[in-house]
């Protein structure tokens, strides 16, 4: 657990399944035999599955093992931890990857008075827009990469938007939400920095 991508691998996997290049793409910095070699550990060690379908070109993908799974908790704290401790307005130029923060969901307790399920999507220029089914189940926060049509609210925003949204200031002016405003309310001051909870309170 302690190797450098072990814990990102994972939370790349919250949503699903995915293709290597899929990994490859969430994870800037990783060499392709870096995560090569990743990967036939963590599925020697019981913390993935490798699925080979007989397409052309060949398809590979990766899945998280129940055993994996209990660690969702583990990275829902050390994400806690940071949002509380080192969470900052972006520096200049600084790159944020916004699914990567709500890859860090699950393990989370879900925010007081979130039931049911909210879908944020991320509206990103020249490229397609991701959406990130997010669910209150047992008390706690799950997280999948899929749409569904009827769910209670949809919550839209930019990439920038949803920095802003979920930094220190939880500006949220440049969101935009169909569906129940009570649902999202309490999600998105459920998922709010420390900081910005307070001073609400104040």
């Amino acid at each position: 657990m302690g190797d450098k991508w072990t814990l990102l691998i994972v939370r790349d996997l919250v949503g699903g399944p995915r293709r290597f290049v899929e990994l490859q793409r969430t994870l800037p910095g990783i060499s392709t035999e870096q995560l090569r070699s990743r990967l036939n550990r963590m599925v020697a060690d019981g913390l993935l599955t490798r699925q080979r379908y007989r397409e052309v070109p060949p398809r590979v993908d990766y899945e998280l093992t129940e055993r994996a799974r209990d660690l969702l908790p583990v990275i829902g704290a050390l994400a806690r931890w940071g949002y509380q401790w080192t969470w900052t307005t972006p520096r200049t130029g600084e790159a944020v990857d916004v699914g990567a923060i709500l890859r860090s969901f699950p393990g989370l307790e879900a925010p007081k008075g979130f039931k049911g399920s909210a879908q944020l999507v991320v509206a990103r220029d020249g490229a397609d827009d991701r959406t990130y089914l997010v669910s209150a189940k047992k008390g706690a926060l799950t997280v999948q990469e899929q749409t569904l049509p009827d769910a209670p609210v949809t919550i839209v925003g930019t990439e920038s938007a949803w920095i802003a949204a979920l930094g220190p200031d939880a500006d949220r002016s440049g969101l935009s939400l169909e569906g129940n405003e009570a649902v999202a309310t309490a999600l998105l001051d459920g998922l709010a920095p420390p900081a910005a909870r307070e001073a609400a309170v104040a």
